[in-house]
């Protein structure tokens, strides 16, 4: 697929590198020559230096033969422009762009045919203000996604020695829960997969991702760890967009302290915020975390824009007696760096933004895409059409690759675990865990029409 990609930024740099590897013909769009040069020398794509939103800057670069264009430049209006540019110009087939403000998000009309054609519009702060709220709900989870509109989720959760089936083999769950239905993904340990068979013997320390129907997961996600309590006391470093979004999704229900640097934008969210108190400083100054009451937090939520200043307040607040800590950060090199430290959970928020596109990118009827383990392993919801290779075989049958599990089928009245003997039926929403992204063609094969492997790109 040939797919352009507008800003060489966090985002566009991280989903180059995710795309490249799967074969596509990339070009990245920036006004910066040298973070251009860098990524021309790191991967096999091809790169114009100029303004995204111009038409020659856009012709130059492929628009007329692209499949699909992103636009993720720092700019909203960049990427409102490039879109329609693309679209009235040279009717570039799909179209997606960042949007972050709220003043444009707040009127969804404004992304129409009369308007301004967005095929897919993407928010990554609301984005990831609703993965940590999900992370907040499911206390001690790594992670956390739903799917089959929430009636399905996956959970990501440390084993501690304090778990029941620690040292234990997965053929014993069905004794401990005999009455729940439940599906091992993946297990990682020590940085690798593990295939997920009966005899598979779970250690502490390993991560591992199950699947279940919601109302069940608090008695399987007892397997693994000891329950924690739900979390209540929150301090929030950072009142950004991310800040103030989640401060505002949970102040009626929880303790909030949120810390914010900038004190022109403190007195603005305090007048904003009726149940939150707003403190003006650095998340890094210690007396301000104890005036915040850290030492009793359940959970200090680091969300600057400054990777190194959610660390840093991560490492401080944790010492001082925070009970969890969550800390976003972009860089890559610095989520590997924190590896083992006390920061409970590192949040890519570029990540997160990159599942929403490769939604748009999977061939089959694709309904979700959920990155994983840094980009390394992908959880899909896709769709099992009549027409499909894998419609009416029992998943004993299927050639799966080695990394790809199939966790659960969701149909209108049920839920149905991916156990070997179920068969698809035409219309079931077919949940794959793939641990190996290099194996995502081989699935979206199998989920592929048989009457024209690339629909959804050209209807």
């Amino acid at each position: 697929m040939k797919i352009m990609i507008l800003g060489a930024g966090q985002v566009g740099a991280t989903l180059a590198a995710s795309l490249v590897s799967e074969n596509n013909d990339i070009t990245v769009v920036d006004t910066d020559a040298e973070a251009l040069k860098e990524l021309s020398e790191r991967y096999d794509i091809a790169t114009v230096c100029g303004k995204a939103s111009h038409p020659s800057i856009l012709l130059k670069a492929g628009a007329r033969e692209a499949d699909m264009l992103i636009a993720v430049t720092a700019s909203d209006e960049v990427n409102m422009v490039a879109c329609e540019i693309a679209r009235r110009l040279f009717q570039t087939p799909n179209r997606i762009a960042r949007i972050r403000a709220t003043e444009y998000l707040d009127f969804p009309g404004l992304f129409t045919t009369e308007h301004m054609t967005i095929d897919t519009l993407i928010s990554p702060e609301q984005a990831v203000t609703d993965h940590i709220i999900r992370l907040l709900e499911t206390p001690g989870a790594l992670q956390v996604l739903d799917f089959a509109n929430g009636r399905i989720r996956l959970i990501g959760v440390r084993a501690r020695p304090d778990g029941l089936l620690v040292g234990h083999q997965l053929a014993e769950l069905r004794q401990h829960l005999p009455d729940v239905d439940m599906r091992v993904a993946a297990i990682y340990r020590r940085g690798e997969a593990l295939k997920p068979l009966g005899d598979t013997r779970i250690e502490a320390e390993d991560e591992v991702f199950f699947i279940a129907e919601s109302e069940d997961l608090a008695r399987v996600f007892s397997e693994f760890r000891r329950v924690e309590g739900q979390y209540r006391k929150l301090v929030i470093a950072g009142g950004g967009h991310i800040g103030e979004r989640l401060a505002t999704a949970l102040e009626h229900n929880h303790s909030i302290t949120l810390l914010e640097l900038d004190n022109e934008r403190s007195l603005a969210l305090a007048g904003k915020l009726d149940h939150t108190l707003v403190l003006n400083g650095p998340a890094s100054d210690r007396e301000l975390l104890l005036e915040a009451g850290v030492a009793d937090a359940d959970v200090f939520c680091a969300l600057t824009n400054d990777d190194e200043a959610n660390i840093m307040s991560s490492l401080l607040a944790k010492r001082m007696g925070a009970r969890k800590v969550l800390t976003l950060i972009s860089n890559q090199a610095y989520a590997d760096l924190v590896q083992g430290t006390d920061i409970d959970i590192a949040i890519s928020p570029q990540q997160i933004t990159i599942g929403s596109i490769l939604t748009e990118l999977r061939q089959g009827d694709v309904i979700a895409v959920h990155s994983l383990r840094r980009g390394a392993a992908e959880a899909i919801e896709v769709i099992a059409h009549s027409d499909c290779r894998i419609a009416g075989k029992a998943i004993r049958e299927l050639k799966l690759p080695g990394g790809a599990t199939i966790g659960a089928i969701a149909r209108p009245n049920e839920v149905i675990m991916g156990h070997d003997d179920v068969r698809i039926e035409p219309g079931d929403h077919v949940i794959v865990f793939v641990t190996n992204k290099r194996e995502i063609p081989e699935i979206e094969k199998l989920f592929s029409r048989r009457r024209s492997i690339i629909e959804k790109i050209t209807s």
